[in-house]
């Protein structure tokens, strides 16, 4: 596998674009991904009862096992409690872009990101779609026009792009994700696409992304909250000309692993892009009794207030990582339990078999000082092992979120 520039536009046959048509004030608020050929289309969506009307409009399409040519996606404007006019809202929204391209409305998947409970600005909608339709292409600038445009809060746009081999044949693999708060995910995380030519049937290509998910966007978060429009997407059209993946195997095998790396490099992508983060947080946890044990307690590690804002104040104040596991409702023997810091300044044990371990405090305080930090537990409880990521919490993400709408 190689890592290669690029992002949805890598693979074959796909163009994308992005520009401004007015929902915000002075920045890039409009997507679109476009296959030349209808896609097979795998998707994930967000477990939160309160469901954004694009995620209503694109269950449905997933369901149907229609295939798929576009996918259109606003930013400044979630979509989401916005009744039956939202849903009607969604549907038209597909219908324009659909319009402008040529192909069936159903044919059209919707995404939306920003302010919940805000109607729709449709006559923006209806202008600019077409408008910024005319733009697509399939060069790497078109796929960064494309990130951009999908960008909240965030900070950096998220981009990837692998290749790899079945035989003689190369298949790519691109992604793009926005997400750097409301970030607690259960399925997928703030929105992410991913864009492939590989040729491969419905049903495994959902198996593939499911299995992804699991260790990769699941495995993040940043401050606990679950979003309303929580969507990954994945669309596969086939050009790389490989015999159809249909079963499970080494093709299948290959094609996982790519898809493994872009979802998990987006996902750590959105960690450290927390907002207001200053560091890249990382659990690797192993010994539990269960994933869904190691996974339970992972997060609770990363999501305590506590935790998260001792290591934004570089203070190796272990008992709080002790104290959060403690509450995760997972039954565990303190007296087992190994906990230790490192970075690329050096590793520091401070808890072993549930005692406090002497420790230098100024080595604990340089380790702490990088901008990616390994917390490492040991349970002595079975053989799962698990790994999750997220943030510290600076004075910056009470401001962000203190005048978001603003």
């Amino acid at each position: 596998m190689k890592i290669i520039e690029g992002s949805v536009t890598a693979a074959k046959g796909f163009q994308a674009t992005g520009g401004h048509i007015g929902i915000k004030a002075d920045k890039n608020d409009l997507a679109v991904v476009y296959s030349e050929t209808p896609c097979t289309y795998a998707g994930a969506f967000t477990q939160n009862v309160v469901k954004a009307a694009p995620v209503h409009w694109d269950k449905a399409i997933l369901e149907s096992g229609r295939k798929v040519h576009a996918v259109v996606v606003n930013s400044g404007n979630a979509n989401a409690a916005t009744g039956l006019q939202g849903e009607k809202d969604a549907a038209d929204t597909a219908l324009v872009l659909a319009q402008a391209l040529g192909v069936d409305q159903k044919e059209v998947l919707v995404c939306s990101t920003g302010v919940i409970g805000v109607p729709m600005p449709m006559e923006l909608i209806k202008k600019g779609v077409p408008e910024v339709a005319k733009t697509l292409g399939s060069s790497l600038e078109h796929g960064n026009l494309a990130a951009q445009a999908i960008m909240t809060t965030d900070t950096v746009q998220k981009t990837i792009a692998v290749e790899e081999t079945i035989g003689e044949i190369t298949f790519t693999v691109g992604g793009m994700s926005k997400g750097a708060g409301m970030i607690h995910p259960n399925m997928a995380t703030l929105l992410g696409f991913v864009t492939t030519d590989i040729n491969i049937s419905k049903e495994m290509l959902q198996k593939a992304l499911s299995k992804a998910i699991n260790t990769s966007f699941n495995m993040i978060t940043v401050d606990g909250d679950t979003s309303t429009n929580d969507s990954v997407l994945v669309l596969a059209n086939g050009l790389a000309g490989n015999p159809i993946i249909d079963s499970e195997g080494e093709a299948f095998d290959k094609f996982y692993a790519a898809l493994y790396e872009v979802c998990k490099y987006l996902a750590v992508s959105i960690a450290k892009d927390g907002e207001g983060a200053t560091k890249l947080l990382e659990v690797r946890l192993s010994g539990a009794k269960s994933f869904e044990d190691g996974k339970t307690l992972a997060k609770s590690i990363l999501t305590s207030s506590l935790v998260k804002t001792a290591f934004f104040g570089e203070d190796a104040n272990w008992g709080r990582i002790f104290c959060a596991m403690g509450y995760s409702g997972v039954n565990f023997d303190p007296n087992k339990v190994n906990i230790a810091i490192e970075s690329s300044a050096g590793k520091e044990a401070m808890l072993s078999a549930g005692l406090p371990l002497a420790f230098s405090e100024e080595k604990a305080k340089k380790i702490l000082e990088e901008k990616e930090i390994t917390i490492l537990v040991k349970m002595g409880e079975g053989d799962a092992q698990v790994t999750a990521w997220g943030c510290d919490f600076s004075y910056d993400y009470v401001r962000i979120n203190g005048d978001y709408r603003s």
